[in-house]
């Protein structure tokens, strides 16, 4: 399979080297897209539409984006694609962000975030 077409995306953080991340969730996130597009769930071409949409829904609303955003786009757009097409369940999908969400916010700042008992991976 080809590599990802980085200079299709819209905006993409990056600098000399390549994409850049301001948090570990973003590059995960990232590597997800990257890993579900290398298995053939989605076209490349077909990611990079579903992400100028989110895009563009997110300035439709009114929202100004410094760059500090787009991976919440990214996940976004990937969040939807993945229920789109069945591959997680939109219910099991939401289920756990939820979880994550319920985790993180009960979790000290600096600390590693836990979930149903069991430590993030690194």
């Amino acid at each position: 399979m080809r590599a990802p077409d980085l200079d299709a995306l819209p905006a993409i953080p990056r600098d000399p080297g390549g994409p850049v991340f301001r948090a570990p969730w973003e590059a995960q996130a990232f590597a997800m897209a990257v890993m579900l597009h290398e298995r053939g769930h989605f076209t490349w071409k077909e990611w990079a539409g579903r992400l100028a949409e989110e895009i563009a829904a997110a300035r439709a609303r009114g929202e100004r984006d410094d760059g500090r955003r787009y991976y919440h786009y990214w996940l976004a757009a990937l969040e939807k694609l993945v229920a789109d097409k069945r591959i997680v369940l939109a219910d099991e999908l939401r289920e756990r962000r939820d979880a994550w969400d319920a985790a993180a916010r009960a979790t000290p700042h600096g600390q590693p975030i836990v979930l149903g008992g069991h430590e993030r991976a690194p």
